[in-house]
């Protein structure tokens, strides 16, 4: 006798399929395009979707977490300066304190706890998306330009494959190092991206979350894409800044979607 129910391949595809195209039409137009699916996306996603925004986070690669996974050189273990580890509680997450105002966490728990708190808020993914360009209206960015991120491992001559776009309210970057929203509004002559500077821990930190916000009518930056759109120190295998970060871009996107800021 059978454990599981009998089911054929032929519904196993029609799930996913429908699963997967009801979402892209639902989503195709949204409050907030995160992209970016590391801590400070994740986090952003986070606090926005659980205030009913409509939140969707876009992730190059075929896992959400990004560096936080693994921590610092590979040690699964990262590190949480006061009072980071205050979301560290809100997440459940264990963490040993190693000396005054400096915390440690198993990095694969803390990020796994993060996927599921955007998760159950509501936020929504698209994996192995790659995106190519912003969507322009009026001089504010409108949206991103998307495409499937294995079209760009294939030969230029064959890449005919056209992009799609995602219309947003607000369009967060939370690209990290590689702050890629910021640097096509550069390449549009519209932004002038400095990159990041040399580690420095303690100025970094701070300087992240002050600079965090909107750096571009419709674009804010969150996490480590602040430090290269601002010539910020890079702040090394800490993680606290990019958790705060992005609480702090999702309570100005907040106060935009609102009007509680000018826009």
């Amino acid at each position: 006798m059978s454990l599981f129910k009998p089911v054929g391949e032929k519904d196993v595809t029609r799930a996913i399929v429908r699963g997967f195209l009801r979402q892209l039409d639902e989503y195709a137009e949204n409050d907030v395009t995160i992209v970016g699916g590391g801590p400070a996306g994740l986090m952003a996603g986070r606090e926005l979707a659980r205030q009913g925004f409509k939140t969707l986070v876009i992730e190059r690669m075929n896992y959400l977490g990004g560096g936080f996974w693994i921590g610092g050189y590979l040690m699964n273990k990262a590190t949480f300066r006061e009072p980071s580890q205050e979301v560290l509680d809100e997440l459940q997450v264990p963490y040993e304190k190693v000396s005054d105002g400096l915390y440690v966490a198993d990095a694969p728990h803390a990020c796994a706890r993060l996927i599921a708190a955007a998760a159950d808020e509501g936020v929504k993914f698209s994996n192995m998306t790659v995106v190519e360009d912003v969507i322009l209206h009026n001089g504010r960015v409108a949206g991103v330009v998307v495409n499937w991120m294995p079209v760009t491992k294939l030969p230029r001559e064959i890449t005919c494959l056209d992009p799609v776009g995602f219309q947003a309210k607000l369009v967060i970057d939370a690209t990290g190092h590689d702050a890629s929203i910021v640097k096509a509004l550069e390449r549009r002559g519209l932004l002038r991206v400095p990159g990041m500077g040399a580690m420095w821990v303690e100025r970094s930190e701070d300087a992240v979350v002050e600079h965090t916000g909107e750096i571009f009518p419709g674009l804010l930056v969150a996490g480590m894409s602040v430090a290269e759109a601002y010539g910020l120190p890079r702040m090394g295998p800490t993680f606290g800044a990019m958790l705060l970060s992005g609480k702090r871009a999702a309570e100005i996107a907040a106060e935009i979607l609102t009007g509680a800021r000018l826009v």
